[in-house]
């Protein structure tokens, strides 16, 4: 009797697992999960048509953390943005694929730009301001949270950065609602980046995120939006004049995130912009120049 057993047959079955356990997306799950046990890529799974039992029982094994709606990335052990990976884990907001959209944007408004100095609020795993700083060996970074359970993730993973070669980010322990946050920064920062907690209090949210994620890091009041306030706030007196906002929230602040920056008066290009799925998902402005 054989040893081996073909693997495409053990992802289907951890498909079928997984679906029946309503995680959203359970072929892509089955697939990261079968590529992270043999500790190769996703996309070189074909590769590796015949696995042994070994390796079946460490797929099956993750398979039923995941029915139990534990984060895939929690698995893992790491989530993905740009061209790099961060540790991620319990204690620390798990980074989404729809922040890439934001990371993106971000980076092209700083394509003239040279030596930018680039702001990531509520920085957690500090995803975005890595990112920013792989992409850009150029730019002085710095990154902010309140948290001291997201700073020492965002400690763990910007010291990885930087033993990689990546210009290291500044960490800062900070409350995005102090005024006098970053103040020797004001009208000096090129982009503000902001993936704050957005989530109207009492939503009823997934697994994954309301027995994982920490409620601080998910919950902003009444209306999601008692962070953000503070943070157009602070928008308007840290960035240049020509300088550039990126706020992520919740699809239902479709309306409601780009009034907040039209009422502060001294934003221009105020653009809402749809995630991966089409719904409203980050809104963005500029600084207006100095009158």
């Amino acid at each position: 009797m054989s040893r081996h057993h073909p693997l495409r047959q053990a992802i289907g079955a951890a498909e079928r697992v997984l679906a029946d356990a309503g995680v959203a997306s359970p072929r892509t799950d089955a697939e990261l999960l079968a590529a992270h046990v043999l500790g190769v890529e996703r996309g070189k799974l074909p590769l590796v048509p015949m696995v042994d039992a070994t390796v079946l029982d460490a797929l099956a094994a993750l398979v039923a953390r995941r029915a139990r709606r534990e984060p895939l990335q929690h698995l893992t052990g790491d989530a993905a943005m740009g061209a790099i990976t961060v540790a991620v884990g319990p204690g620390v907001f798990v980074p989404r694929p729809e922040t890439e959209l934001m990371f993106a944007w971000g980076l092209a408004t700083l394509a003239e730009v040279r030596s930018p100095v680039v702001v990531d609020l509520c920085t957690g795993s500090g995803v975005l301001a890595l990112s920013v700083a792989n992409a850009r060996p150029d730019a002085r970074v710095h990154a902010v949270d309140i948290d001291a359970a997201a700073l020492s993730w965002a400690r763990r993973n910007a010291d990885a950065r930087a033993a990689a070669g990546d210009t290291p980010v500044r960490l800062h322990s900070g409350d995005v609602t102090d005024p006098g946050l970053f103040a020797d920064l004001d009208g000096q920062v090129d982009l503000l980046l902001c993936n704050p907690p957005y989530v109207p209090d009492g939503t009823e949210v997934p697994p994954e995120v309301a027995d994982h994620d920490p409620a601080h890091a998910v919950f902003s009041g009444a209306d999601g939006l008692t962070v953000i306030r503070s943070v157009v706030t602070a928008a308007a007196r840290l960035l240049r004049p020509g300088g550039a906002v990126a706020i992520e929230h919740d699809d239902t602040h479709g309306d409601s995130v780009p009034a907040l920056l039209a009422d502060r008066g001294v934003f221009t290009d105020i653009e809402d912009h749809p995630d991966l799925a089409g719904r409203p998902r980050f809104s963005t402005a500029r600084r207006r120049p100095m009158a």
